[in-house]
């Protein structure tokens, strides 16, 4: 009966493995099935759409006089070399002809009538632009606009008869893991696949003040700039624009424009030639989990209002300096970086709602969008300060009203008023954030400051209020920052 039971038992749990591991076997093939076995059907319906680009471009020989060099008196080359010197300076007996620089690129056509996109660094500066298809029949190619800002290109050839094209997807559906397909034209190899899948969003590289890229681990090349970024769907989803290489070579990480970035920008080249830009005229920076905490933030998100420029529309609408913007046109800007995007693709003249957060509670302002251009921002004037200086125990740093030496002595503009700083301990909260002998305090706690004992008056009623770090307006030169200092105990 023992053996019985024993037998049974062992029975009964081989039976439960099994089904475990059949059940594993089952969850593994339905994950499999999300797995594409070919790209083949795929690759070959898209393959007509994408174009190779060609640039011709003038190089001017350089005009730097050639250096002769030196012979013993009398030697036999001495003669010679002069003689061939000579012909190499500006104006010599040998004329120097301009040379013809060509390079290569990656496009893709979005339209039958012969609309092609491309990267504006692979046609920037080209005297002559080519779009070679995918049977090899080349057309010359009218730029219609380009935006630096997103390294968009936006081209128009006339084949004469309806061309393959390809269809923007939505690129903010694409998830961190999508497998993805690039086409190019890597090292002038032509219609190039690689495949692979999305390795992050939202990437910063740094370029521009709309950088959200796309990652992916896809093989992406030199010469495969301007080419599509395909989700399974067949869908551009991005437009791949930079690699991160050692080598020069693909290591894994490329990195392509949004569609939902590009198409916008597409439609206004298409229809208008440029770009047309919301603008908020406001100056920003993060929001920290030391400067959340200064103002009473639950949690350190949103965009920080440094600096709101006098003729801009923030200005007409109330915004200040120290606003922390946490909706805009009831999108939550839940990090700075998204917020210069948002404002860009709003239409000019819209009047939208602009939530900030304002002495510790939520505000909401009506603002109409402008346009953006270059507009300089006006330096800000500020109270009288007062002829006085002072040690600032709690901040880790000496101060001093302005007077005209220390003017002279750190380079502060005629127009600069607020408190200098004139010493700051190297052990100091303002040390760490980089706060240095010169800079300006203009706002303490969001109040302006003319002279250092307001400075120490605003600091002690931070101090009473229990919070543990203090929000500073620094100036230094032409730039405005806000900065969280920690306070010392007393």
């Amino acid at each position: 009966m023992r053996e019985q039971a024993a037998t049974n038992g062992r029975w009964h749990a081989l039976a439960g493995a099994t089904v475990l591991v059949l059940g594993l076997l089952a969850w593994t093939g339905a994950e499999a099935r999300g797995i594409p076995e070919s790209f083949a059907d795929l690759v070959e319906k898209l393959t007509p759409a994408v174009v190779n680009i060609s640039t011709t471009q003038t190089m001017r020989t350089s005009q730097r006089e050639v250096p002769v060099p030196q012979f013993p008196p009398g030697s036999p080359f001495e003669e010679f070399f002069k003689d061939f010197f000579e012909r190499q300076r500006p104006g010599g007996n040998r004329e120097r002809p301009s040379r013809r620089a060509t390079s290569l690129g990656s496009g893709f056509i979005v339209a039958a009538e012969g609309i092609v996109i491309t990267n504006n660094h692979v046609i920037a500066e080209a005297d002559e632009v080519t779009v070679i298809l995918s049977d090899d029949s080349r057309f010359k190619a009218k730029v219609l606009g380009v935006d630096k800002e997103t390294d968009v290109a936006v081209l128009k050839i006339e084949a004469g008869r309806p061309l393959p094209f390809v269809q923007f997807g939505d690129s903010d559906k694409s998830r961190v893991g999508d497998w993805v397909v690039a086409i190019g034209n890597p090292f002038g190899l032509g219609g190039t696949v690689t495949a692979g899948i999305i390795s992050a969003r939202a990437r910063e590289l740094k370029s521009g003040r709309y950088d959200d890229f796309i990652q992916t681990d896809a093989s992406i090349n030199r010469g495969n700039s301007g080419g599509p970024l395909f989700n399974t769907a067949g869908q551009v989803i991005g437009i791949n624009t930079a690699i991160f290489s050692t080598s020069g070579g693909s290591i894994g990480i490329g990195f392509a424009v949004p569609s939902n970035l590009a198409g916008p920008v597409i439609k206004q080249l298409r229809s208008f030639g440029r770009t047309m830009r919301g603008w908020l005229g406001v100056k920003i920076q993060p929001v920290t989990d030391e400067i959340a905490e200064s103002l009473g933030l639950a949690k350190a998100s949103g965009a920080l209002v440094a600096e709101v420029n006098p003729d801009g529309p923030a200005t007409r609408a109330g915004l200040k300096a120290g606003d922390v913007i946490l909706e805009f046109d009831g999108k939550k800007v839940t990090r700075m970086r998204a917020l210069p995007r948002l404002v860009a693709e709003t239409e000019i003249g819209k009047a939208v709602v602009v939530q900030v957060w304002r002495a510790g509670a939520k505000v909401d302002l009506q603002v109409k969008i402008g346009e953006l251009n270059e507009v300089q921002l006006a330096s800000r004037q500020q109270s009288s300060p007062e002829l006085s200086s002072a040690a600032v125990d709690a901040l880790g740093m000496k101060l001093s009203a302005i007077t005209g030496e220390l003017r002279q002595r750190f380079e502060l503009g005629e127009g600069t008023q607020g408190v200098v700083i004139t010493e700051v301990d190297a052990d100091s909260s303002a040390a760490e954030k980089g706060i240095r002998a010169g800079d300006v305090i203009v706002e303490v706690a969001q109040e302006e400051v003319g002279s250092p004992s307001q400075v120490l008056d605003k600091v002690r009623e931070v101090k009473k209020s229990s919070r543990k770090s203090v929000l500073l307006l620094v100036r230094r030169a032409e730039n405005l920052r806000f900065v969280a200092l920690r306070l010392k105990d007393s």
